[in-house]
C-alpha cells in the first residue's frame, strides 16, 4: 500500500466544480471545440487523480481513510470532515470514470450550449463525489440537495420534447423525500450535539424514534433508487434526458440512494432496521418481478432499459437488507455492475437515437444487418444485463440470492426469477431489434458506430467482462468495511431481540 495522498478528497470534489466555471467562463457557443476538450482534458486528470485512492487504500482496516477534518460553523459543531471507507471508494471511482465517458459521448450530440452541458456535467462530478465523501450530516445533505441543480439543468435545457414535466416531477420526488431526511438530521442533532456522522452512529436511540427516523431516511434514499411504488418519476426522466444525463442517473445516481441506506438506515437505526426489514424485502422483491414485467412491454428502447434499471435496484436493496456478508457485498459489486451496463445500454440507445431519431422498438430491425458493430455491443450489454454467467451482472445477483437464500429459500427464488424475466425481455429485445430482415430503408442506410463510440462501449464492455470473470479487486476493497458495519449492527444480539 503505497502513502495515502493528503486533501485527495478535496481536490476531487472543488477541482471538478472550478474546472466546470473555468469552461463556462472561457466556453462560447462560438468555439464548442475549446469547451469539449478542456472537459475531456479535466475529466481525465479527475479520473487520473482519482485511481491514487485504490492504490492508497488500505484493505485491512474498516477505519475511514484519506480523512480531513477542519472548523467549519463551530456554533453549531457543525464541520468539514471528510473520509471514505471500502464502500465509498468504489462508487468514487465509478463517477469520475463514467464521467470521462459522458464527456465523450457528447462530443457530437450536444451542439448547442456546448460549454454549459460540460460544465454542468463537471460540476455535478464533484457534489456526487462530496456525497460520497461526506463525514458530517449537514456537509451530506448540502452535497444531496445541490447535486439536483445541475441534473434539472440537464434534463431542462437539453432534454426531449416533455422535459418539463420531467423536470418538474425528479425535482418534486427528490426534494420531498430529502426534506424528511433534514428533519431526522435535526432530531440527531439535538440528541448528540453533534453532525458527525461517526458519532450518530453511535447513539442510543429508542426503537420507537428509530422507526420514525428510519422512514425519514427510507423516504429520502428509496425515492433515488427508485424503490416501488416512488419510481414512477424514473422512466419520464431517462426519456426525457439527453443521453448523458440518462448515463449518470442510471450509472451514479441511483446509487446515491443505497449508499444512503448503508451510510445512515443501517448504522444509525439498526434495530429499525430489523424489524422492517421484511417490509423492504417486499417491496424489493415486487421492483425485481414486477418492474421486470412492465419492461417487457415496453415499446420504447428507452423506457425498457430505464424500468430494467428498477428491477435491478430491487436487487440491491434485497441485498441490503438481507442483512448478510454475501449479499451485502453483492448489492455493492450489482451497484457497480448496474452502472457500467446501464450507462452502455443508454450510450446505444444514444448512437440509434442520433443516427435515427426514433427510440421505438418497431422501427428497428435488422441492426445485425445493417450495424453489425453497433450490434455487437448491444447484444453483450443486453445480456450482461440478464445476469449472464461471466459477465459483471452475474457476480452480484448471484452473491444476493446467495445471502437471501440463507435468510430465507423463498426470498432466494422470487429473486431469482428477475433471471428469467431478465432473459425473457433481453431475447425478446434482441429479436425485434438486432436480428430478422431489415424492413426500414432508414435503419439499412444506418452508419454502423464510429471510432470515438467504440473505443467508449469498449472499454464499457472490458470492464463488464473483468468483474464478471475476476471480482477480487472489488470485493477485497469492500469486504472489511461490511463485515465492520455488519458488527457494529450486533446482528446475533438483533436476531434474538429484535425479532
Amino acid at each position: 500500500m503505497q502513502a495515502q495522498t493528503p486533501n485527495l478528497l478535496s481536490a476531487l470534489i472543488w477541482l471538478p466544480i472550478i474546472a466546470g466555471i473555468i469552461i463556462l467562463i472561457v466556453g462560447t457557443d462560438a468555439r464548442p471545440a475549446r469547451a469539449r476538450k478542456l472537459a475531456l482534458i479535466f475529466s481525465i486528470i479527475i479520473a487520473a487523480l482519482s485511481t491514487l485512492l485504490y492504490t492508497g487504500f488500505d484493505t485491512t482496516t474498516a477505519q475511514m481513510q484519506f480523512t480531513e477534518h477542519h472548523n467549519w460553523i463551530t456554533t453549531y459543531n457543525i464541520n468539514y470532515a471528510l473520509g471514505i471507507d471500502g464502500i465509498a471508494m468504489p462508487l468514487i471511482l465509478l463517477t469520475t470514470f463514467i464521467t470521462v465517458i459522458v464527456v465523450i459521448a457528447a462530443w457530437q450530440e450536444i451542439t448547442h450550449r456546448t460549454a454549459q452541458y460540460m460544465a454542468a456535467f463537471l460540476i455535478m462530478e464533484g457534489i456526487i463525489i462530496g456525497v460520497f465523501t461526506a463525514m458530517d450530516a449537514v456537509l451530506f445533505y448540502l452535497f444531496w440537495e445541490a447535486m439536483l441543480i445541475p441534473m434539472f439543468l440537464i434534463i431542462g435545457i437539453w432534454g426531449g420534447a416533455n422535459r418539463k414535466y420531467a423536470t418538474i416531477k425528479f425535482f418534486l420526488y427528490t426534494l420531498t423525500g430529502s426534506l424528511l431526511m433534514l428533519i431526522a438530521l435535526l432530531y440527531l442533532y439535538n440528541l448528540s450535539g453533534s453532525f458527525q456522522i461517526h458519532r450518530l452512529h453511535q447513539l442510543p436511540i429508542p426503537i420507537n424514534a428509530q422507526t420514525l427516523i428510519f422512514i425519514a431516511f427510507f423516504a429520502a434514499f428509496a425515492v433515488k433508487i427508485p424503490m416501488f411504488p416512488l419510481h414512477t418519476w424514473l422512466p419520464d426522466a431517462h426519456v426525457q434526458a439527453p443521453t448523458g444525463g440518462s448515463v449518470i442517473l442510471a450509472a451514479i445516481m441511483l446509487k446515491m440512494g443505497g449508499y444512503g441506506f448503508i451510510r445512515f438506515n443501517m448504522p444509525i437505526t439498526p434495530d429499525a432496521t430489523y424489524n422492517l426489514a421484511g417490509i423492504i424485502i417486499a417491496l424489493s422483491l415486487i421492483s425485481i418481478i414486477y418492474i421486470a414485467l412492465i419492461a417487457i412491454a415496453q415499446q420504447d428502447l428507452k423506457k425498457l432499459i430505464a424500468y430494467t434499471s428498477i428491477s435491478h435496484m430491487g436487487f440491491v436493496t434485497l441485498g441490503l437488507f438481507t442483512l448478510k456478508a454475501q449479499s451485502l457485498e453483492g448489492a455493492l459489486i450489482q451497484m457497480i455492475s448496474h452502472g457500467i451496463i446501464a450507462a452502455a445500454l443508454f450510450l446505444c440507445v444514444g448512437a440509434l437515437y442520433q443516427r435515427l431519431h426514433t427510440r421505438q422498438i418497431n422501427h428497428y430491425r435488422g441492426l445485425a444487418t445493417a450495424t453489425p458493430r453497433l450490434a455487437a455491443f448491444i447484444t453483450l450489454f443486453a445480456i450482461a444485463n440478464a445476469g449472464l454467467p461471466g459477465t459483471s451482472g452475474f457476480v452480484g445477483e448471484f452473491l444476493v440470492i446467495l445471502g437471501a437464500f440463507q435468510v430465507n429459500p423463498w426470498f432466494a427464488i422470487f429473486a431469482a426469477l428477475t433471471l428469467i424475466f431478465g432473459a425473457a425481455y433481453t431475447l425478446w429485445m434482441i429479436k425485434r431489434v438486432i436480428y430478422g430482415k431489415v424492413l426500414n430503408d432508414a435503419v439499412a442506410a444506418l452508419a454502423d458506430i464510429n471510432s470515438r463510440e467504440i473505443l467508449m462501449l469498449s472499454i464499457l464492455g472490458g470492464m463488464v467482462l473483468m468483474i464478471g470473470i475476476w471480482p477480487n479487486p472489488i470485493l477485497d476493497v469492500m469486504h472489511v468495511s461490511v463485515e465492520n458495519l455488519l458488527q457494529h449492527m450486533d446482528i446475533s444480539k438483533c436476531l434474538t431481540t429484535c425479532r
